[in-house]
């Protein structure tokens, strides 16, 4: 599965997952979004992130939300 990382403006350190290079799925209060990236089938997600929980959260819900810590956004 190829999808999308996103980037939440109201939130910075927020980040998603999303299989629609849209985003239209991913959550309201979090807008806007903005595509930053994409990881294609063959490649591993940022950070050691799992890839099966990834596309679990993505068939379930439609997307994944992920954080990233402190360290990383400076």
């Amino acid at each position: 599965m190829r999808f999308f990382i996103f980037k939440s403006e109201a939130n910075p350190e927020l980040r998603a997952f999303c299989a629609d290079l849209a985003g239209a799925g991913l959550p309201s209060k979090f807008r806007p979004w903005h595509a930053v990236g994409a990881v294609g089938p063959d490649h591993d997600p940022p950070h050691k992130l799992s890839r099966a929980v990834i596309e679990t959260a993505i068939n379930d819900r439609g997307y994944q939300l992920w954080r990233l810590n402190k360290k990383t956004t400076k």
